[in-house]
C-alpha cells in the first residue's frame, strides 16, 4: 500500500466492504431517478442513460483508490440531485 501525506491511498478490504452498500444504493437511486416521468427523455434516450450509468458504476467497481471512490460517490450525489430536480446531467 502506498502512503500520501501520512494517509493510505489504496482501499483495504474493510474500506471496500464499507463503501459497497453506499455505492449500490447510489446506483439504484440514479436508475430510479432516470425512470422519472419528469425527465424529458424518450424510451431510447432513457435506456442509453441507464447504460451509461451502468458502465460508469461497473468501471468504478474495479477502483481501488480511496480518492477515486470518493470522487465517484460525489459525482453520483451531484447527478442524483440534478435528476431529482428534473434536469439531465
Amino acid at each position: 500500500m502506498a502512503k500520501a501525506g501520512g494517509g493510505l491511498i489504496w482501499a483495504t478490504a474493510e474500506d471496500l466492504a464499507r463503501n459497497r452498500p453506499v455505492v449500490l444504493s447510489m446506483y439504484r437511486q440514479i436508475l430510479r431517478a432516470l425512470n422519472s416521468p419528469a425527465l424529458p427523455l424518450g424510451h431510447a434516450a432513457r435506456l442509453a442513460k441507464k447504460a451509461e450509468c451502468r458502465a460508469i458504476f461497473i468501471f468504478g467497481a474495479e477502483e481501488r483508490s480511496l480518492h477515486n471512490i470518493q470522487d465517484l460517490l460525489d459525482a453520483a450525489r451531484h447527478t442524483l440531485g440534478l435528476l431529482n430536480r428534473g434536469r439531465l446531467p
